[in-house]
């Protein structure tokens, strides 16, 4: 695999919703937090802050980048890790909390 198609597999990332309910992630780097009513995960996207009620993390595989979720997911919201860099933090810390 050339560097090239290296960087193309893992800046995929997918999510998929069914009925706010069940959720699958793909491009997942790290769970960095999750409780019953928020889950932040690190993607190749960007942080993404999932909110809700009664959330679980069901299955995680980093070495897939794979995180399944479920609970009652009322929100979903990206930023972008560039810029949070660069904020020291801030913008994460406005953004999710």
């Amino acid at each position: 695999m050339s560097v090239t198609e290296e960087t193309q597999v893992r800046k995929s990332h997918k999510l998929v919703v069914n009925n706010r309910k069940t959720s699958l992630v793909t491009g997942v780097l790290d769970v960095l937090s999750f409780d019953l009513n928020e889950i932040l995960l690190e993607t190749e996207q960007g942080m993404m802050m999932v909110k809700g009620s009664d959330l679980h993390v069901n299955r995680l595989s980093l070495e897939k980048g794979e995180v399944d979720l479920s609970g009652n997911i009322d929100s979903i919201t990206y930023s972008d890790m560039k810029q949070t860099a660069k904020q020291g933090g801030k913008l994460l810390a406005r953004l999710f909390h």
